[in-house]
């Protein structure tokens, strides 16, 4: 259990540095005005998502349903955990809201500002924060 517990927190860790540098390459991209950079951030963006973000979001959740599987019912019954849980599920939609832009920004179709994102890239820090906060002292 408690290497799945360290690889499931390698794979947070992972998910979390992607989660965080996408929404601002998002406000370096929103800001720029050259085509060629907007080029770049297309690739960098989309390597990003693809190649890390996404990968580490499975390997996050399914090292974590393995960890749950260890004890359903004890689990379960704690309130910390159900928690912790919703914050997950909302933070697997804001990486899917953040596919759908890295598409927004591939098409050429962002209507945003910069300033928008820098706000945008905020909300993963709230969630983690909790996150951290529920998993290690289990409040309830």
């Amino acid at each position: 259990m408690l290497w799945v517990k360290a690889l499931h927190i390698i794979a947070m860790v992972c998910w979390f540095a992607g989660i965080f540098y996408l929404p601002r390459l998002f406000v370096y991209h929103a800001a720029c005005e050259d085509q060629t950079g907007r080029e770049r951030f297309k690739i960098m963006e989309r390597k990003l998502y693809r190649g890390i973000t996404t990968p580490s979001m499975i390997a996050t959740v399914v090292l974590g349903l393995w960890l749950i599987s260890y004890n359903v019912q004890g689990y379960m019954s704690q309130g910390w955990l159900h928690a912790k849980l919703l914050l997950v599920v909302l933070l697997i939609g804001y990486h899917f809201y953040c596919g759908h832009l890295v598409k927004v920004f591939r098409d050429d179709r962002n209507t945003r500002s910069h300033v928008f994102y820098r706000w945008f890239n905020e909300v993963p820090v709230l969630i983690l924060v909790a996150v951290v906060i529920l998993a290690s002292v289990k409040p309830f």
